[in-house]
């Protein structure tokens, strides 16, 4: 339950495939370290894609440092998380199916001017495995299908319409946690569309990094972002990085965006993302485990400073 004696605060963590997940968690043990506060606390946790995982764990109850611990491989590793990081599926996605299952996305996506959800739909539909993501969230639930934090809300989209639907917030379809969990992962083109109460939905990702504008109703006093997939201002590549700065430089302006308006609403807002030594560590693709031990060693050295600037 929120803490009376800090600010109503709500934390965002965005999507970012493995190597975000490992970057959220420093990030993540770090502003908990500057701000003196217990992130379980807070009055709403909201996650996509990866960062789904991220708030499933800590509205089950497990804490920054059980999370670290498990990336770590940390022999007395909570057995749930250290089971569920040692799965995989893959640095690159099986061949899809060679059809576009997606054209109402498309449609909506240019109609909204989002070219990144536009594009999303344009994706093949995949052939990846979520069972891993499920078996994660059946772990973690408690008897009602839910963790015990009373706000863990998971973001995906609905594939005809793009709408954004926030899993264990008020009004949402329901659905168990392995079930939100798979949906707000399913990347476009490499896992399929996941069926809830009739509809079916992909990766939250496809229409926002983070969706941190879904806090607004709240009049929440602060809120934390932690965004791997998005660096305020830019930053300059070559290669193959250049591929992976287009999608972060698109992800950005819509969390510019939704910061924007939360701030306007008269919100603290905390942004952190990654600088050009994490991003040199984790190279063009965020599905590439084994640059997970660089990625955690390059956030721990840079995520203090970049949480400093972020409170100054």
């Amino acid at each position: 339950m929120p803490d009376s004696r800090t600010p109503r605060r709500g934390v965002v963590f965005g999507c970012g495939g493995t190597l975000g997940f490992a970057w959220s968690a420093v990030a993540l043990a770090e502003i908990e370290r500057a701000l003196d506060w217990d992130v379980r606390t807070a009055e709403v946790l909201i996650g996509t894609s990866a960062g789904s995982e991220m708030v499933a764990a800590l509205g089950a109850g497990r804490s920054s440092a059980q999370v670290l611990a498990a990336l770590d491989g940390e022999p007395a590793a909570d057995p749930v998380l250290a089971a569920h990081l040692a799965i995989h599926p893959g640095m690159v996605p099986p061949t899809p199916v060679p059809a576009l299952p997606h054209p109402r996305a498309v449609a909506a996506g240019l109609r909204r001017g989002d070219a990144l959800a536009a594009l999303s739909g344009l994706a093949p539909r995949g052939r990846g495995d979520a069972t891993w993501l499920r078996d994660f969230g059946d772990e973690l639930a408690g008897p009602d299908g839910w963790v015990a934090h009373p706000a863990t809300w998971l973001v995906a989209a609905d594939v005809r319409t793009g709408q954004r639907v926030a899993f264990g917030s008020p009004g949402a379809p329901r659905a168990t946690l392995g079930q939100a969990i798979a949906a707000s992962w399913g990347i476009p083109g490499w896992f399929p569309p996941v069926a809830i109460d009739g509809r079916r939905y992909i990766d939250g990702g496809a229409i926002s990094t983070g969706s941190a504008d879904l806090l607004a109703p709240l009049q929440l006093d602060e809120v934390v972002v932690i965004a791997p997939m998005t660096t305020q201002g830019g930053l300059p590549a070559r290669g193959l990085d250049r591929a992976e700065r287009l999608l972060r430089s698109a992800m950005t302006k819509v969390l510019d965006r939704e910061v924007a308006l939360l701030r306007e609403q008269g919100v603290r807002v905390i942004r952190i993302e990654p600088g050009a030594a994490e991003l040199a560590a984790m190279g063009p693709n965020f599905m590439d485990l084994r640059r997970r031990p660089a990625t955690l060693d390059a956030a721990r050295h840079a995520v203090p400073a970049t949480i400093e600037r972020a409170l100054a």
